[in-house]
């Protein structure tokens, strides 16, 4: 009996501990992409105020942290392990997989890892700008780096998820918004399949998603669509099919969350 009591004892110590050290714990969901993913307040641009010099311009990323608060988390206990989510959004404008590299800024985020905690990347939309030489990656070199990423991740025993990037607001044909990003989102598919890596389809979702809302909505509150006068950091107005108002950030967010939720299954 003494024993059995000893053991019981240990177990209960056990699953005390363990819970202790669940319950405190904070799980980082670091974002690593491009400019239609990235926080452009805070300190994006040292020195500047975000709503004289960039608002109402809003990555989706920026508006992330919302859905990661305490009463959805049970929703993601697939993914997320402990009580709290810090999103800490590195993602940065004009970046692709192979700039973001080579600047260091994967770097910054891996030597900070932690187990448990998650890497969402979404690049794309530079990788394929082959008129910018200082950006621009082939689809090799973009799987490539896709790679270096699911796998360092996994080193540090990380979850890696692949998103496939955002669709920009075109080409619209009979009323539905048509895929712009081609072979990037069948690579960022395949390069996910062959690692068995989680993934959401962003490209598919925000396809559908603003095909629901229709071509006049979305252009008009999603996108950076407006007249001049109207905000003090576009005095000439803005015609911008690619990034996103407040609203369309949340939307895209909102997708994303939902997309986490149904990995699951």
């Amino acid at each position: 009996m003494k024993l059995i009591s000893k053991i019981s004892m240990l177990t209960l110590l056990c699953w005390v501990n363990m819970a202790f050290h669940t319950r405190g714990k904070i799980t980082t969901v670091y974002l690593i992409g491009d400019s239609t993913m990235a926080d452009y307040s805070g300190n994006y641009d040292p020195g500047k105020d975000y709503m004289k010099t960039r608002y109402p311009v809003t990555g989706w990323g920026q508006v992330f942290q919302p859905f990661m608060k305490k009463e959805n988390l049970s929703s993601l206990s697939h993914l997320i392990k402990g009580d709290s989510v810090l999103v800490d959004d590195r993602a940065r404008g004009g970046r692709s997989t192979r700039t973001f590299f080579e600047e260091g800024r994967w770097r910054a985020v891996y030597e900070n890892l932690k187990p448990g905690d998650l890497v969402l990347m979404q690049f794309g939309h530079n990788d394929a700008a082959e008129s910018k030489p200082e950006r621009y990656v082939n689809i090799e070199g973009y799987k490539e780096y896709i790679r270096l990423f699911v796998n360092q991740s996994r080193e540090k025993g990380v979850t890696p998820i692949v998103i496939t990037p955002v669709n920009r607001n075109y080409p619209w044909e009979d009323g539905q918004l048509q895929n712009v990003h081609g072979e990037y989102y069948n690579a960022a598919v395949d390069v996910a399949n062959e690692l068995e890596a989680l993934l959401i389809d962003l490209t598919q979702l925000s396809m559908d998603h603003f095909s629901a809302k229709g071509k006049e909505y979305v252009t008009k509150n999603y996108f950076m669509n407006f007249g001049p006068g109207i905000y003090e950091a576009y005095p000439e107005g803005s015609n911008d099919n690619t990034h996103f108002q407040p609203e369309g950030a949340k939307a895209v967010a909102s997708l994303v969350y939902k997309a986490m939720v149904e990995l699951k299954n």
